[in-house]
């Protein structure tokens, strides 16, 4: 057990709250929003338009960066990978896929398009929460546990 584990929930109430303070700063200054497979797509060159890309490419290359400064700063989580590299590589791939036909992820739809109100937000969030709830199912069905 962490010696921080009193504080985990405030923790996470202090996450929550900077991603939404990152997410509105980035619409009030200029008027984007902050979806990260968009910001991705935007980054790399395969979106032509939203965010500038320079600004893009910021914001993505300052995830990792910011998350290292917390981990640093607060503690390292233990990380046990169970699965094989190809196989998360592959749901990687099918991730990113999903997104660009969905508009968005769940940092876009979930995040910014659910406290907008957004009804196509609202209906994307829904969907990746049943699918997901079907996909653990699925899966627990399957291989047991």
């Amino acid at each position: 057990m962490s010696t921080l584990a009193p504080l985990d929930p405030l923790i996470a109430l202090a996450g929550g709250l900077l991603i939404g303070l990152a997410a509105a700063v980035l619409l009030l200054f200029s008027g984007r929003i902050a979806g990260i497979s968009g910001m991705v797509a935007r980054a790399v060159g395969i979106a032509d338009s939203g965010t500038p890309r320079l600004q893009a490419l910021a914001f993505v290359v300052g995830l990792p960066i910011g998350a290292w400064l917390v981990s640093a700063s607060l503690r390292q989580p233990e990380v046990i990978v169970t699965s094989s590299i190809p196989i998360l590589v592959t749901a990687g791939v099918l991730v990113g896929f999903g997104t660009r036909m969905g508009n968005g992820c769940t940092s876009g739809h979930g995040v910014c398009g659910v406290s907008r109100l957004s009804p196509r937000s609202l209906a994307a969030t829904v969907t990746f929460m049943l699918a997901g709830f079907a996909i653990v199912a699925l899966a627990r069905f399957m291989v047991g546990g």
